[in-house]
């Protein structure tokens, strides 16, 4: 790592000098927008809205003012701010690029990462915390909220320190030659680093996940042998939509995730100017926002509680929008509709094996129907 003097960060020639010597430079951009940008910016608008009507569907419900909910917020949080980042990307990008500092650059591309790497980092975060309420087979309260504090705030220590090492000198601005194809002042080490910490959360996921699917299905037919239950097929009922939700949870996060990390290696391991490919680094990273847009989905409303409190936000906020005020005066999700429900009773020891998965797997389908 070769320290950048400070005048170097403000040097407008560097950005031409750079992309000229990566093959991305054009003498006469085109200033309109494409139409694949166009199409990339309605996506992030979306996420933005999505990711919104999850954080606010949690803040309007106390039942949700809860550790596990605390994690899915963050989540959405990470969420939105990679949709915002990315438009803000498109639309600093083309001509713009060029009238740009090394410093404005580097920020451009730094906020994506620090935003699609708190994402990652939430994701793990999420499984890490399903796998220690798994293991101790009981629901977090109030005195637990300090664990999750600190992994989300790990998650953003992390997220803030990974994205932010281009600026304080891990780049290529004095090593021309070592300068990556896609973000040619990212230094290619620098690219590897993070492609391979990326690639271990991915492992990491996939194994706690694993785990946690083993751990429910064993204890699910450990508890049926026991109870010895009139519907002995309850368990394996409920350890296949465990598994189902675990492919669904992994299955997104590999499809959004690997090609990019693909993308990454082939552009550390590619002499300059001679893969092709890398030109067209928009549609990789934007099939890796696009997991943004998944994971309200994956996360929230596969479960039942959170998907009913989530449809009447959207509905009520809706109804706003057209001046439909005068219907909606009860506040968003009363504490009444959900007080009754298992998943509230956390005081209560002695819970049916069926409703850990809820709060687990975030999958109405898992519950348990006694």
């Amino acid at each position: 790592m070769t320290p950048t003097s400070a005048s170097q960060y403000y040097n407008q020639e560097i950005i031409i000098n750079h992309y000229n010597y990566t093959g991305k430079y054009k003498d006469n951009p085109s200033t309109d927008m494409k139409l694949t940008s166009i199409i990339f910016i309605i996506i992030c608008c979306f996420i933005v809205l999505e990711n919104i009507l999850v954080l606010l569907t949690i803040w309007r419900t106390k039942k949700f003012h809860r550790p596990m909910y605390y994690f899915i917020g963050n989540l959405a949080l990470s969420d939105l701010l990679a949709g915002a980042a990315y438009t803000a990307n498109i639309l600093l990008s083309g001509p713009h690029t060029y009238k740009l500092t090394p410093a404005e650059w580097l920020i451009r591309e730094g906020s994506m990462f620090v935003a699609l790497s708190a994402s990652v980092f939430s994701l793990v975060a999420i499984a890490i915390e399903r796998y220690i309420t798994m293991l101790k087979m009981k629901l977090h309260n109030g005195s637990k909220s300090s664990r999750s504090f600190l992994l989300i705030s790990g998650c953003w220590f992390l997220s803030l320190i990974l994205g932010g090492l281009p600026i304080m000198g891990w780049n290529c601005i004095l090593q021309m030659s070592a300068c990556s194809t896609v973000l040619p002042l990212y230094h290619k080490h620098y690219i590897l680093f993070c492609t391979t910490i990326f690639c271990a959360l991915l492992i990491a996921i996939v194994i706690l996940y694993a785990r946690i699917y083993f751990l429910v299905r064993t204890r699910s037919r450990s508890l049926t042998f026991k109870r010895n239950l009139e519907r002995p097929c309850r368990s394996s009922e409920k350890s296949m939509a465990l598994l189902k939700t675990v492919i669904i949870v992994l299955s997104a996060f590999i499809l959004c995730w690997s090609p990019l990390f693909i993308f990454l290696l082939l552009d550390v391991g590619c002499k300059v100017k001679t893969c092709p490919v890398l030109f067209k680094a928009e549609y990789f990273l934007s099939l890796a926002v696009l997991n943004s847009a998944t994971n309200p989905i994956i996360y929230t409303l596969t479960n039942r509680e959170m998907r009913r409190a989530f449809l009447k936000m959207a509905c009520c906020t809706h109804c706003s929008i057209f001046g439909s005020s005068s219907k909606v005066k009860r506040p968003i999700i009363t504490g009444m509709e959900f007080s009754r429900s298992k998943s509230d009773n956390s005081s209560h020891p002695q819970k049916d094996d069926g409703e850990y998965p809820v709060t687990l797997m975030s999958s109405g389908n898992v519950t348990s129907s006694s």
